[in-house]
């Protein structure tokens, strides 16, 4: 690769060394997240993985793939890259866990107006973080430079994950009935969905507005809204070793309203009382500042609850015991009823 140069490529704007030189920077990051079934693929032609069926009776692969929207935004006007390759992973490995799966590996796709090969090495720290909370392995990715289509100091960020699961012990959501208990587990923030309502309330277009402090969330308004994305495997995993998780929501973009009736069958309804969790002062904020109407913002973010889970009520004081432990909280939020496929959101 060293030999591999093109005055004329470069001098239309992709710099290829630039390119060898951001894989170099990343190598380390990258070996971070090894796990058993990795096999040495950095810089070939496809990721390789071998995966331990072990124990497993009839085992079903389960992918996700998502990126990180207009958070970017934020990023480039705080020159901050560091954290939302955890955003990307999350997004992908949270949907994956959803069905009880482990997350194997993942890949991402970097796609920039120019390679700043520090800055490119940045966000795949950020990846690597996210595959190593998630005991997830990154095995393979792809950078793009491509001048005129995005702006110099800009990018775009994608991934794709694979997990596996035992198909006698997936989360279905015919396994959901009616007296279940909803566990709401705890978000760290805005997560990654909402942020060009977001942008639009606050009319973020410059550093200044983010470098805002606000004494309701102690920090400044960036700080708070470019904190990633948390990370569910590790918690929902453990639990499913002790407790039958009926069923699983991952509350991303359409907030409660679209994503928990993915969980359950349509003749039941989802009831969530209101109180019963801590809603973070951040949502509080975008609410007043932006006048928005109480069902918008339960239709939009995810109020604190980053992903739902429903179990039997036998179940759910040992649930919630199991998921605190593990460094998630976790608080009973409301229970399934007879209906018609709606969510429903009361006073407690």
């Amino acid at each position: 690769m060293e030999k591999s140069y093109s005055q004329s490529y470069k001098e239309a704007g992709v710099d290829v060394t630039a390119g060898y030189k951001a894989v170099e920077l990343m190598k380390s990051h990258v070996a971070r997240t090894a796990t058993k079934g990795v096999m040495d693929s950095i810089g070939g032609f496809g990721g390789l993985f071998r995966p331990d069926l072990a124990g497993i009776k009839d085992p079903v692969l389960v992918s996700g793939t998502d990126g990180v929207g207009t958070k970017l935004k934020l990023a480039f006007l705080m020159d901050r890259h560091d954290t939302v390759g955890i955003d990307c992973v999350a997004m992908c490995v949270n949907d994956i866990v959803c069905v009880g799966a482990q997350p194997m590996f993942f890949l991402d796709y970097i796609a920039c107006g120019k390679n700043y090969p520090e800055k490119i090495a940045q966000i795949v720290k950020g990846v690597a973080d996210g595959c190593v909370g998630s005991e997830t392995a990154l095995i393979g990715g792809e950078t793009a430079e491509m001048p005129g289509f995005y702006p110099v100091d800009e990018y775009d960020l994608a991934g794709f994950a694979v997990g596996i699961a035992d198909r006698e012990k997936m989360i279905d959501s015919k396994n959901v009935r009616e007296g279940d208990v909803i566990i709401g587990l705890a978000s760290s923030g805005v997560h990654s969905n909402g942020f060009s309502l977001v942008r639009k309330i606050f009319d973020i277009d410059n550093r200044e507005v983010l470098d805002t402090y606000y004494e309701s969330l102690g920090r400044t308004l960036g700080e708070t809204l470019l904190e990633p994305t948390r990370l569910y495997v590790k918690p929902v995993m453990g639990l499913l070793k002790e407790v039958n998780i009926h069923g699983c929501a991952h509350i991303t973009g359409g907030g409660f309203y679209e994503n928990m009736p993915r969980a359950f069958g349509k003749e039941l309804n989802a009831v969530v009382h209101k109180g019963t969790w801590p809603v973070l002062p951040v949502f509080d904020l975008i609410r007043e500042k932006g006048n928005i109407p109480e069902r918008d913002m339960y239709n939009t973010f995810n109020m604190g609850v980053g992903m739902m889970l429903f179990v039997g009520r036998e179940d759910a004081e040992r649930a919630v015991q199991i998921l605190n432990e593990s460094g998630c909280p976790a608080y009973v939020i409301g229970e399934v009823t007879a209906g018609d496929h709606s969510v429903i959101i009361e006073e407690n």
